[in-house]
C-alpha cells in the first residue's frame, strides 16, 4: 500500500469509512443478512490493475479485507466497458454474493443488470445507479482538489497552473471546479489552464498524449499541473520531470513515482470504500442507496511524505490546513462544477 498523508494515517481506517457509509444520508432498509457462503467479487475499471492509482486503490482495499478476514475475493479485469455484463456473469458463476464495481461508466449497465440478480449486493464506486440491491459510493473530489489547488497556486512561480484530465465528463469537472477554486482562494490572480487527453475512455490509458498535453501547458506558462487522467498521468509526470516543472498526482499517493517532481497527490480513498463494502456484506450490515464522502469523512485528502515534504513550505501547509478546517466547518463552500 502506498504511503498516506500524515493526517490520513491518524484519522482514516476501514472501520471509520464503514461507519460513514452506514450513516451518510437517510436510513435505508437492509437486505437479508449475508449468507454463510459469502463470496466478495471485484470488477475493476478498464485499464491496468496495478495503475498506481484508481484500480490499485481498489485492489489494496480488497487485499486489506482478505488479510483481516482470511476470506478470498474474486476479480475481473475488463478490456473495455462493454465487457461489464460478461464480467459480472463470470463472477456470479463462481459464486459471488457481493460485487463491487469500479468506474463511472458502469452505472447504466449496472442499473439494467442488477434486477436480474435480486439476491446479490452490488456496490458501484464513482457513480450512482439506482436499485434496491445497489449501493452507490461517490466522493467530494472537489474538496480534495481544492486543497491541492491551494498548494499548486502557492508553489507556482509563474502564476499559471494547469489541469490535465482524461476527457470532459462530469466526474472530472468536479476535480476542475475544486482545483480552480482552491488555486484562486490562495492566489486571486492565478491563471488555470484546462485540457483533456481525449474524448473516450481510452484517454485514461494514453501516457504519450498525456505528456503532449502537459508539455503544451508548460509552453503556455504553467509550472504546476494537476493530472487527473489515470494511466495517462505517467506521461504528465514524465513531462514535468523532464521540463523541470511540478505535477500533482491523483486517487492514490503517487509522490514516489517521481520524487521531487510531484508536489503532492489528491487522495481518493477507493481502498477504504471497497474494504467497507466487503465488510458490510460479510457482517450483514450492507444497505443500498447513495453515499457521498468527503473531507469530513476522511475520504479525500492530500499526501505528504518523504518524497515531497521538501517541496511544501510551512506557510503552504498552514494555508492548506486552514482551508481544510474551513471546508469541514462549512465556512468555505466548494462547488462541484455542476
Amino acid at each position: 500500500m502506498t504511503p498516506l498523508s500524515r493526517r490520513s494515517v491518524l484519522v482514516l481506517g476501514a472501520s471509520s469509512l464503514a461507519a460513514a457509509t452506514a450513516t451518510c444520508g437517510a436510513p435505508l432498509p437492509a437486505l437479508a443478512a449475508a449468507p454463510a457462503n459469502f463470496v466478495p467479487g471485484l470488477v475493476y475499471a478498464v485499464g491496468q490493475k496495478f495503475d498506481k492509482s484508481f484500480n490499485e486503490g481498489a485492489f489494496t482495499g480488497a487485499e486489506r479485507f482478505k488479510t483481516a478476514t482470511g476470506l478470498s475475493y474474486l476479480e475481473y479485469m475488463p478490456n473495455n466497458p462493454a465487457q461489464f455484463d460478461q464480467g459480472v456473469a463470470a463472477l456470479v458463476r463462481r459464486g459471488a454474493t457481493d460485487i463491487v464495481t469500479i468506474g463511472f461508466y458502469y452505472a447504466t449497465a449496472l442499473a439494467k443488470l442488477a434486477p436480474r440478480h435480486p439476491d446479490l449486493r452490488f456496490t458501484i464506486v464513482d457513480s450512482v445507479a439506482e436499485g434496491p440491491n445497489i449501493r452507490s459510493i461517490t466522493f467530494k473530489e472537489q474538496e480534495g482538489s481544492f486543497l491541492v489547488g491551494v498548494l499548486a497556486a502557492l508553489a507556482s512561480k509563474t502564476g499559471t497552473v494547469g489541469f490535465v484530465g482524461a476527457l470532459d465528463i462530469p466526474l472530472l469537472r468536479k476535480f476542475i471546479a475544486g482545483f480552480t477554486q482552491g488555486a484562486r482562494h490562495a492566489r486571486g490572480d492565478v491563471t488555470v489552464l484546462v485540457n483533456f487527453v481525449g474524448t473516450t475512455a481510452d484517454a485514461f490509458n494514453d501516457p504519450t498524449t498525456g505528456a503532449e498535453v502537459a508539455r503544451s501547458q508548460f509552453q503556455r506558462g504553467a509550472d504546476v499541473v494537476f493530472a487527473g487522467a489515470g494511466v495517462s498521468n505517467f506521461g504528465v509526470f514524465a513531462a514535468a520531470k523532464d521540463g523541470g516543472r511540478l505535477a500533482i498526482g491523483v486517487d492514490s499517493n503517487q509522490n514516489y513515482l517521481y520524487p521531487g517532481a510531484i508536489l503532492t497527490s489528491m487522495l481518493k480513498r477507493v481502498d477504504l470504500a471497497v474494504d467497507a463494502a466487503f465488510q458490510a456484506g460479510q457482517r450483514g450490515t450492507w444497505t443500498p442507496g447513495p453515499r457521498v464522502l468527503g473531507l469530513a469523512d476522511g475520504a479525500v485528502d492530500y499526501a505528504v511524505d518523504e518524497n515531497n515534504r521538501a517541496l511544501l513550505t510551512p506557510a503552504m501547509l498552514n494555508a492548506v490546513e486552514e482551508a481544510r478546517r474551513a471546508i469541514i466547518a462549512g465556512r468555505i463552500p466548494v462547488s462541484d462544477g455542476a
